[in-house]
């Protein structure tokens, strides 16, 4: 369980995907950026004890529900108010073995603006994708790794800014269901890796073949993943 705003945006099972994604390892450092309450973060710590993680969150009443979050569950995560575009000095000073981020997903002058300004904040891309991506390599030691989590509408895009500045991509699309189209990527990628590209087959999330009730039909690897804190079958 996490805080989370009674108004505004509330984080999903994105986040879960996100951390569940994250090949990270006993001993492993982890930097979020635009951690929001610090559910991706700190599902990624909890799935894998002796992890530590530092979030970034530019809206203080989000940084301050993340800071109570982690005192709550006693996980070693330390959120910082900041924007990524500007990097407060106790983060950018340091580098990760990881670094993940689930940016806004949409282009602010193509959709209806929020009148909630901590939900558009959330879901209206204000930093450019470019910023993200060049912020997350540089705080990556060598051979760190990246992840991230997009509406695969923004796929070609965030490929872009990836290569050539880091390798070793990979890619593993999601689909809600068999025979529909991805609407979300998960992507891997590492600083100095020089591996091929790689396109995943799509994990479908839900079993049946359209929504029928109001109760859950995840697929059994998905349902491991949002029930039990299970890593997600990246390229299974």
């Amino acid at each position: 369980m996490a805080w989370q705003p009674a108004r505004g945006y509330r984080a999903g099972v994105d986040a879960v995907f996100l951390a569940a994604a994250c090949p990270a390892r006993t001993g492993d450092t982890i930097l979020e950026l635009g951690c929001g309450v610090g559910v991706a973060s700190l599902s990624l710590l909890a799935r894998v004890p002796g992890t530590t993680g530092v979030g970034v969150e530019k809206q203080a009443s989000y940084a301050e529900l993340g800071r109570q979050n982690a005192s709550e569950t006693g996980l070693p995560l330390t959120v910082v108010t900041g924007d990524i575009a500007a990097l407060p000095d106790v983060v950018r000073k340091q580098q990760f073995h990881h670094v993940i981020f689930n940016p806004p997903y949409y282009d602010r002058g193509r959709r209806l603006l929020s009148p909630d300004t901590g939900r558009e904040t959330a879901l209206s891309e204000e930093t450019s994708l470019k910023v993200w991506v060049e912020t997350a390599i540089k705080r990556l030691r060598p051979r760190g790794q990246l992840t991230v989590i997009h509406r695969t509408e923004r796929l070609a895009e965030l490929l872009a800014l990836l290569h050539p500045r880091i390798g070793s991509i990979a890619v593993q699309p999601l689909a809600a269901r068999q025979g529909r189209a991805s609407h979300l990527v998960l992507i891997r990628a590492q600083k100095d890796g020089n591996a091929p590209f790689i396109l995943h087959p799509a994990i479908i999330l839900h079993a049946a073949a359209q929504h029928v009730t109001d109760g859950d039909d995840y697929t059994p690897d998905v349902a491991d993943v949002l029930r039990n804190g299970a890593a997600m079958p990246f390229g299974a």
